[in-house]
């Protein structure tokens, strides 16, 4: 017989993980710059050979551009990553030609070999204009 503590666990958990996949809500900064744009369904990945720039614009959104017409916003995993400042770059490093969430991508300084760390990437939201 399972004791009711435990299943009170195992019935909140779907919930609880409910939670966890919801993205945290853009920054003010992310809304401003997506302005004008409307959000698609979220991607699992991209691929790589498409995206032409990548922008960190907070610790909550790296925009990854493919055209004018076409942008991803990338909110990392668990809605923000304090390591994410719009004066550092994104390393990427994958065998698969595609950014997939779950990815981890090395954060480093823009003009020194100095890297701070890994960030895990989340779902891909196509905005289109």
């Amino acid at each position: 017989m399972v004791p009711a503590r435990n299943l009170l666990l195992l019935l909140a958990l779907p919930v609880l993980l409910a939670a966890e996949d919801a993205p945290a809500p853009l920054s003010d900064k992310a809304k401003g710059e997506l302005a004008g744009r409307i959000a698609g369904e979220p991607l699992s990945c991209v691929p790589i050979r498409a995206l032409r720039s990548t922008r960190i614009v907070d610790e909550s959104a790296i925009i990854y551009k493919t055209s004018n017409r076409l942008w991803y916003v990338n909110q990392p995993d668990r809605g923000h990553c304090a390591l994410l400042r719009p004066n550092r770059v994104i390393v990427t490093r994958t065998q698969s030609g595609q950014l997939c969430a779950n990815d981890l991508v090395m954060i480093a300084e823009q003009n020194a070999p100095v890297t701070y760390g890994a960030c895990g990437l989340g779902s891909f939201i196509p905005y289109t204009r």
